[in-house]
């Protein structure tokens, strides 16, 4: 059953200490258990994966059903779409994000256009991509990638990305349990650094509905992801200037909640959009002009972007390059300033 994070949280369930990298292993866990139909592949998964998402699965459900491919994105992604058009639910892991784009074709032109091209007489809504992105300290060009906003240009194509343990299970069973293909990136900093109690047994969140995580009166930071963690110390670092923020974690860009972000921005007057891509056609450009056409008259300032740069991921420069705490914060302070 879908429900929410404060649901979960009352809930008389058993918990147990997870991170990220287990939190996605145990959905994996149960999107098995509970489905025959489900296989689990990607190159190394049978011996758990470089990130060990996958570790003991194998030896728990045998090698048909959780396996390794062949180090060939373009065929896990077609084998993902002709096992799930069959009926199957299709589990398929890109090892990095970066490399994802042998598969673009097969998961832009064939994943999401055949519901639409058949009429809805056939369909691969049972395949699920998973695949780690984003900045990890020292990944360099093709390890450090965050490519959300390539996909969130395709209809038929969920989009996915989770800030947390909890937020991780929930929403990857939500993924895998959903009629259309999906996305789902995975921060891959987070796989050891978030910890949480998670709830052992089986639940889902919401797919496209976002979370307000901190409420606030002056601003509104959007983000998702593990960039969240970058705005919430943003946020804090604003509270002692008496700056109070509004934080809201979108965790579905496609399809995004624009509902829960316009109801805040028509509140604070003021909105600040952060995540690690490049600035130019990133994602925040979308959330930036559908809240400019939507709240125009409650803008006080104008809608800041603070995103990586227009360069290559780069090695050396990385620190330079992330959009840190700081330079959310300097944005939140300077459209606070604009408004008075």
């Amino acid at each position: 059953m879908t429900t929410s994070l404060r649901t979960i949280s009352t809930q008389a369930t058993k918990h147990k200490r997870m991170n990220l990298f287990t939190a996605i292993n145990s959905a994996l866990d149960v999107a098995l258990a509970t489905d025959d139909s489900t296989i689990v592949f990607g190159e190394d998964v049978a011996f758990g994966g470089v990130f060990r998402c996958t570790n003991g699965l194998n030896e728990r459900y045998g090698d048909e059903r959780v396996f390794s491919s062949p180090l060939t994105e373009q065929g896990i992604a077609g084998f993902a779409i002709g096992y799930a058009a069959m009926g199957g639910t299709a589990i398929a892991e890109i090892q990095f994000a970066d490399y994802i784009f042998p598969a673009l074709d097969q998961l832009v032109n064939e994943a999401a256009k055949f519901r639409y091209r058949s009429g809805n007489q056939w369909n691969c809504g049972g395949l699920t991509i998973r695949a780690p992105c984003g900045a990890v300290g020292h990944g360099g060009h093709y390890h450090s990638q965050s490519p959300e906003s390539y996909f969130t240009n395709t209809p038929g194509l969920r989009v996915v990305m989770p800030r947390s343990p909890i937020t991780a299970k929930g929403l990857l069973l939500a993924s895998i349990r959903c009629p259309d293909p999906v996305i789902f990136f995975e921060p891959k900093v987070l796989y050891r650094s978030a910890v949480e109690d998670v709830p052992e047994g089986d639940y889902e969140l919401e797919l496209g509905k976002a979370e307000v995580i901190k409420e606030g009166a002056d601003v509104t930071v959007v983000g998702w992801g593990a960039q969240v963690y970058v705005l919430e110390k943003a946020c804090e670092m604003a509270a002692k200037e008496g700056i109070s923020c509004e934080l809201i974690d979108l965790q579905s860009l496609l399809p995004w909640d624009v509902d829960t972000v316009a109801a805040s921005v028509e509140k604070t007057g003021k909105l600040v959009i952060s995540h690690e891509a490049p600035i130019t056609s990133g994602f925040a450009a979308e959330v930036s002009s559908t809240i400019q056409e939507q709240c125009f008259f409650s803008l006080e300032a104008p809608i800041q972007r603070i995103c990586g740069y227009d360069t290559p991921f780069p090695l050396l420069f990385e620190k330079v390059y992330v959009p840190d705490e700081l330079r959310n914060f300097e944005a939140i302070k300077s459209v606070v300033e604009y408004s008075k």
